[in-house]
C-alpha cells in the first residue's frame, strides 16, 4: 500500500507541477503578446525605412516613419483607392488578405508561388532627404525553403532602384542567407528595372556584373551557392512587377495617373 501511495503522490505532484507551469507559461504569452506585436509593427517599419534607404540610427523609428504616407492600391486598376476598401488601415494586412477569397483572387502565372495575390496593396510613399519621391512596394515570393517577404524601394519614375530589403525568410545561413548580406544589397541602388521600351529587364545574373558591359544597369550579381533563392528573388521581382502585381500600378505612375 505505501508504494502505490507514495506512485500515487508522485503522479499527483507531477500533475500539479505541469498544471502550474502551464499557467505561468500561458499567462505570461498573453502578457507578453502586446510587446510581440508592438515590435513586429516597429520592425516592419524599420525594414520598410531600411529599403528606402531613409533609416537613420538613433532616431525613434515611430518619429521617421511619419514621414511615410501609407496609401492603398487595388491593384487590378492600378489606382490609389479609399481606406475604406480594406477597413482599418493600420490593421490591414495583406499577406493575410491573399489568404481571404473575398480579399484575393488565384495567381494565373504564379512564378513567385504565392498561390493567391491579395485585391489590395498598402504602398510606402516618402521623399529622401534630397527631395526624390521614394515608393515602397510590398514583395513576396518563394525562395528554397519558404516564402521570402521584403520590400522593393523605387524612385519616383518607377524605374530606378532605391533598395531590396526581406525582412522574412527561411533561407540557408551563408548561402541563400546572403540575401541579409549588406555587400549584396548594396549593388541594388541604382539598378534599372525596365528598358526604353517599358519591358521588365532587371536580371539577377549567374556570377558577377561587368559594370562595363552594355546593359550591366539591368544586372545584379547572382547569390553564389544558392541557385534556386536566386532565382526566387528574380522571380518574385518579375511577378510584382508584372501585370498580375504593381503593373498596372507602376504604369498609372508613369503617367501622372494613379
Amino acid at each position: 500500500m505505501a508504494s502505490k501511495d507514495s506512485i500515487a503522490k508522485t503522479i499527483t505532484v507531477a500533475t500539479l507541477l505541469c498544471v502550474v507551469c502551464s499557467v505561468i507559461v500561458s499567462t505570461a504569452a498573453v502578457l507578453l503578446k502586446p510587446a510581440q506585436v508592438a515590435n513586429k509593427e516597429l520592425d516592419f517599419k524599420r525594414n520598410i525605412l531600411s529599403a528606402a534607404g531613409m533609416l537613420e540610427q538613433g532616431v525613434k523609428i515611430e518619429e521617421q516613419f511619419k514621414a511615410v504616407d501609407v496609401k492603398i492600391v487595388d491593384l487590378s486598376t492600378g489606382q490609389f483607392t479609399d481606406s475604406s476598401a480594406v477597413g482599418d488601415l493600420a490593421r490591414y494586412d495583406q499577406v493575410k488578405a491573399a489568404k481571404d477569397p473575398s480579399l484575393s483572387s488565384p495567381v494565373e502565372d504564379d512564378i513567385a508561388k504565392i498561390g493567391k495575390r491579395e485585391k489590395y496593396a498598402k504602398v510606402y510613399i516618402a521623399q529622401s532627404s534630397d527631395g526624390k519621391e521614394i515608393v515602397v512596394l510590398p514583395v513576396r515570393g518563394y525562395g528554397l525553403w519558404g516564402t521570402l517577404y521584403g520590400f522593393l524601394a523605387v524612385e519616383g519614375d518607377m524605374n530606378t532602384v532605391v533598395g531590396l530589403g526581406f525582412y522574412d525568410h527561411k533561407e540557408t545561413p551563408g548561402l541563400g542567407g546572403e540575401v541579409d548580406n549588406p555587400r549584396w544589397k548594396a549593388i541594388w541602388p541604382g539598378k534599372k528595372l525596365f528598358d526604353d521600351q517599358g519591358n521588365i529587364s532587371i536580371a539577377i545574373i549567374k556570377g558577377t556584373v561587368d559594370s562595363a558591359a552594355a546593359g550591366s544597369q539591368y544586372k545584379v550579381d547572382g547569390l553564389s551557392g544558392a541557385t534556386l533563392t536566386t532565382r526566387g528573388v528574380h522571380n518574385l521581382i518579375h511577378f510584382w512587377l508584372g501585370e498580375e502585381g504593381y503593373g498596372p500600378f507602376i504604369a498609372n505612375m508613369k503617367k501622372g495617373k494613379a
